[in-house]
């Protein structure tokens, strides 16, 4: 079965990765992994979580099932699909342009492009079933920062509240999360929401187990709290890209 610095190393080795950028991804010490005897702590899992959420958890502390887990639902033809994703040729070009070769978009081993969508198309980014269209992407980036980071779409920001980390225009790359105990408390996520649509917001734990505190960076925007069954997806940001 191996230990789990041995499939650490493994997954590193997979995804092109070297080791010493890994540990800066996940905030941990130059040398941690090689210095690593039994395994990662609480803190220290939930950040290589947060950093590689593709990274399968049971594969990387016991081993079991495949090394990583899916993201961003991308139609392939042997997944089930509607009529539309059968016959819409968009999201064949989609499939291309999203999961194209190094070889096919000229781009080096280990860059892709991200796509730049509107707020509309990742309303529902909580969803198993998630796919974006190519109808729904604006744009693509490529962004070398990034690629240490799982992206699964980047969007742009809208109004005031998060000045001044973030102004009204800048574009914010994002890391879905399928599991609420990886939220990073008091860091900025996308948060898709039945009733107020796509918040940008710090994350920290409500009043009680069933809600989230929303707060912005902008003290003229006091607070407030959202029930988790109102939420339909989260995605912690991972960077951004502005203009001056």
């Amino acid at each position: 079965m191996g230990t789990i610095k041995e499939r650490v190393y493994e997954f590193c080795s997979e995804m092109g990765i070297k080791i010493r950028d890994f540990e800066r991804a996940c905030d941990l010490s130059n040398g941690y992994v090689s210095s690593m005897r039994t395994g990662f702590g609480h803190g220290k899992l939930n950040n290589v979580l947060s950093a590689y959420p593709n990274l399968n958890r049971d594969w990387l502390l016991y081993g079991e099932g495949e090394m990583l887990r899916p993201s961003v639902t991308v139609p392939t033809e042997t997944q089930p699909r509607d009529d539309r994703e059968m016959t819409d040729p968009n999201t064949k070009e989609l499939r291309r342009n999203y999961e194209g070769t190094a070889e096919q978009e000229n781009l080096p081993a280990g860059y892709k492009k991200l796509p730049l969508v509107t707020q509309t198309a990742v309303a529902g980014f909580g969803n198993a079933n998630f796919v974006i269209h190519e109808a729904d992407v604006k744009e693509y980036y490529v962004v070398p920062k990034f690629r240490y980071h799982q992206v699964d779409f980047m969007i742009e920001i809208s109004g005031s509240s998060m000045y001044p980390k973030y102004n009204s225009g800048d574009v914010v790359a994002c890391t879905i999360l399928h599991d609420g105990a990886f939220i990073q408390w008091n860091k900025c996520h996308i948060v898709a929401t039945r009733e107020q649509g796509i918040l940008c917001k710090r994350l920290m734990p409500g009043s009680t187990d069933d809600r989230l505190k929303m707060v912005s960076d902008n003290e003229n925007y006091p607070p407030f709290e959202v029930p988790k069954e109102e939420i339909t997806g989260i995605a912690l940001v991972v960077g951004v890209i502005r203009l001056e």
